[in-house]
């Protein structure tokens, strides 16, 4: 999670549609689909966001397009407990990535500080070790509600991404009645950081869908590679795909500069690929 692009990108513009309420015990956003019955949701999915979190206006912009392209009802909870990047770090990191001028270096040690206290503490409070009992006992509050019965899916985004293969690795909950129940039926992921390979990979036992780019020092040529072919082994025992789209860097999916038609475009198709993959398994359950 170390790399800097996991902090860089865009903001997106536009007002979220959905509501905030406390679920689970975690404040979460919430989108509905429009003009759909409460009762009448093809599914939950679960966003488990990028390092800037559920507040994230392209986060909560996004659990939207899910829950109108998909009928979804859509949680985007604060797993993070309120230590997510903060946003204006996208800003800081492209001021110490500036060196045309003089200002920009003699500011430069200004702005590294900057970001080291913005970015540290994420990352020390949010490592996986800490941070997957949380979002893993999210899931499980669901799955004992009464919307336990939907089909249930986790979407996750670069820092999101391991806690989705992790939750794919298998994760379930036993009820009262003895029935055990996987806490996902699928899950997507765009861009994912922090993968363990080749074990993250070989412990999946649920589809799971990946957006992979093709410009991303998270993933590089090589052990996408090595990725690809895991998921071969998978897609044959439990279903699932890997989709690498040319030019695209990472951050695509959910911070990509819409006012350049190919990022604009690569983020909806990535947005699609999701609501696909989700919709053809949901109805599998």
């Amino acid at each position: 999670m170390s790399c800097p692009d996991c902090f860089a990108g865009h903001i997106h513009s536009g007002t979220p549609k959905g509501h905030v309420t406390t679920l689970h015990g975690l404040e979460t956003y919430v989108s509905e689909p429009e003009d759909v019955a409460k009762n009448e949701v093809k599914g939950i999915v679960v966003i488990i966001p990028d390092a800037f979190g559920w507040e994230f206006v392209n986060n909560r912009l996004l659990a939207d397009h899910y829950a109108d392209m998909g009928k979804f009802r859509v949680y985007l909870p604060d797993f993070m407990h309120g230590s997510a990047a903060p946003v204006w770090t996208i800003d800081t990191l492209r001021a110490v990535q500036r060196t045309k001028m003089l200002w920009d270096w003699i500011t430069k040690p200004y702005h590294i500080a900057s970001l080291i206290y913005g970015v540290g503490g994420f990352m020390i409070t949010n490592r996986p070790g800490k941070s997957y009992p949380i979002v893993e006992s999210f899931f499980k509050s669901i799955r004992h509600s009464s919307e336990g019965h939907l089909s249930l899916g986790a979407a996750g985004f670069c820092w999101g991404g391991k806690h989705t293969v992790l939750l794919a690795h298998g994760a379930h909950t036993t009820h009262d009645n003895g029935e055990t129940k996987n806490l996902i039926d699928a899950g997507f992921t765009g861009h994912p950081s922090m993968l363990t390979l080749p074990g993250d990979i070989e412990k999946i036992t649920l589809p799971v869908s990946f957006a992979l780019a093709e410009f991303d020092v998270q993933l590089g040529e090589a052990k996408r590679g090595v990725l690809k072919n895991l998921m071969e082994g998978v897609e044959e025992r439990v279903g699932g795909e890997v989709k690498v789209y040319l030019g695209a860097g990472h951050g695509f999916c959910v911070r990509a500069d819409t006012n350049v038609d190919d990022s604009a475009r690569q983020c909806g198709e990535a947005e699609v690929q999701a609501v696909e993959f989700f919709r053809r398994y949901f109805n599998k359950v």
